[in-house]
């Protein structure tokens, strides 16, 4: 089965975001693979051991994201490949990222695509099916559950507090939610085996695009933080009249109602 992982480089969950210039600051900050494809990669690394063949971990970036990718083989992905977009892309988006991703994967024969859920720091939700669209194959979002019976499958979804039930067939584009599985950490030797394990290189050029050809559709036009939480006030008094003092602090200083 010839299987491909789409991985993100976000910062680290403990990481404390500080803006700089209008922009996101990087620097001295941590990085991780975004949590939720980790369960990608890990119900991949299943399937494979399960079924045969072959996982590839894909990432868009810069040099810096080959440590993620390395963790990802250390899981246990059998290859990785890194489109760096430094030199090319300064401010792209889902469409950017999915247009990159489907131009290398359209030739791929890919069986199974797994993605995380969504991103950590963007939290659209949008590449995976946008890639999906792309090649022209069924998707199914937020997957708990994957059982492949030869070309047919089925996928078990949450779908807010409740789950579905989706019988499909290959190829197919997953995204990973938590309950998926536990993602594995690597282990010693694991880190040592994916050292010698292939990690390639490409630039757009590689794929035949041209910046105007993943071009953002949208545009970011300010980061900020949000405010800080002011302490809180305790209402004294009878209960009538602290009813009466809330409803007057949720209309003229909440403004709510």
């Amino acid at each position: 089965m010839n299987i491909f992982v789409l991985m993100k480089r976000t910062f680290d969950t403990e990481e404390k975001i500080t803006i700089s210039g209008g922009k996101i600051n990087e620097d001295g900050a941590e990085f991780i693979i975004n949590p939720y494809d980790e369960y990608a990669i890990e119900e991949a690394i299943q399937v494979r051991d399960a079924h045969g063949g072959e996982i590839t971990v894909i990432s868009i970036g810069n040099e810096e994201t080959e440590k993620q990718l390395r963790t990802a083989l250390a899981m246990g992905a059998d290859k990785a490949v890194l489109i760096n977009t430094e030199d090319d892309i300064k401010n792209g988006d889902q469409f950017t990222t999915a247009k990159i991703l489907a131009e290398y994967l359209k030739d791929k024969e890919a069986d199974l695509i797994l993605a995380g859920n969504v991103a950590i720091d963007g939290g659209s939700g949008q590449v995976g099916p946008r890639v999906a669209e792309l090649l022209n194959i069924p998707y199914v979002t937020t997957i708990t559950k994957l059982e492949i019976e030869g070309r047919n499958v089925t996928v078990v979804r949450d779908v807010e507090g409740d789950s579905e039930v989706i019988e499909t067939s290959l190829p197919l584009l997953v995204t990973a939610q938590q309950g998926l599985n536990e993602p594995r950490y690597p282990s010693l030797p694991g880190i040592m085996k994916a050292k010698k394990k292939p990690l390639d290189e490409l630039e757009l050029d590689d794929l035949d695009l041209e910046e105007d050809d993943v071009e953002a559709k949208t545009k970011t036009i300010e980061i900020y933080l949000p405010p800080k939480k002011e302490a809180g006030k305790v209402l004294e008094g009878d209960i009538a009249d602290q009813v009466k003092e809330l409803v007057h602090l949720l209309h003229t200083e909440a403004k709510v109602v």
